[in-house]
This record gives C-alpha cells, structure tokens and sequence, in this order.
C-alpha cells in the first residue's frame, strides 16, 4: 500500500494515531467554529506550517504540501475575493489550507496500519447496523492511500503531454488525446 508516510522519529511519529485523528478532528471543529480574522487565519497557517520541523520533517515536506495546493488556493481564493469579500476569502482559504496541511501531516507522521486500526476501532459500533467496520476501515485507508496515487499518475499524463508537444497554443497533435 502507497502512503505519505515518512519515517521518522518526531515527536508526532511516536504520538498514537488515535491521538493525532482526534487532534485533527477537536482542530477542525475549533477551525470552523471560530472566527479568527484575517491575522488569525495567517497566525494558524503559521502555525501549522510550524508543524512540519517540529515533526522532524524536512522544509522541503512543507514546501511540496504548499506547492500542491497552489491551485486550490488560487481557485478559492480567487472566487472567494471575488463573489464574497477579500476578507471571507483569507479567512476561509486559509482555515481550509490548514486543515489540509494539518491532515497531510498526519498522515506523513502515521503509518497506514495504524490508521487502518484506528479506523476499524472507532466504526465498531456500526457493526449492530450490520456494517463491517474492517471493510469500511480498508476503504477508507485505501482511499487515503491512493491519493497520491493518482497525483503522480495526473503529472506522468502531464509530462507525457508536455513531451509530445500537446498542451501548447498548436493545434492538438493526432498521436494524443490532448
């Protein structure tokens, strides 16, 4: 299974999965529920990119997280500022950014079995509604892992693409369906 996990031995890597889920989830529901300002929201992005050292991962981690969501940012952003007000959109894109920053960091910190566990463990009360918590559990890590997944193969396409010459001002070229 392909994860984002990176070993390591920070303080975030030897923290239970259950704990870092349960940290994400109190920070999400405390993300949403105040209203930090546009200083607050920068304050949090701070923060959480803050994260990233103490968690004993590269700048470089960072700097990719960021770098993938670029365009989220400009697309929300963009549309936010336009159709709201420049405030609603740094507020919004930025509570939005650090949860997905946030999650990220969980999952390069936290090995896929051990979400798998944590997973299984917190549907089991499903089980009464005649749910199997192990095949809920292993869907939802496996759409976790494959994320990535389909990233790399989105920019093997776009290379391709590139290689071929397609994607630029030219008309589409016969040999690709660009």
């Amino acid at each position: 299974m392909i994860s984002l996990y990176r070993p390591g031995n920070g303080i975030l890597h030897r923290m239970p999965a259950g704990v870092k889920l349960a940290a994400l989830a109190c920070l999400a529901l405390l993300l949403s529920l105040l209203q930090p300002g546009v200083l607050g929201a920068l304050i949090v992005l701070a923060a959480v990119s803050a994260l990233y050292p103490v968690a004993a991962l590269p700048l470089r981690a960072l700097g990719d997280a960021w770098w993938r969501l670029r365009w989220l940012i400009l697309v929300l952003a963009g549309a936010l500022w336009l159709f709201t007000s420049p405030h609603n959109a740094v507020i919004s894109t930025g509570r939005v950014v650090a949860l997905l920053l946030l999650a990220e960091l969980v999952t390069r910190t936290t090995r896929m079995g051990d979400l798998l566990e944590v997973f299984r463990m917190l549907l089991q009360p499903l089980r009464r509604m005649r749910v199997n918590p192990e095949a809920v559990a292993l869907t939802l890590s496996l759409t976790i892992a494959m994320i990535p997944v389909i990233a790399g193969f989105a920019a093997q396409v776009r290379d391709a693409q590139r290689a071929r010459g397609c994607g630029s001002a030219r008309a589409p070229c016969c040999r690709c369906w660009c």
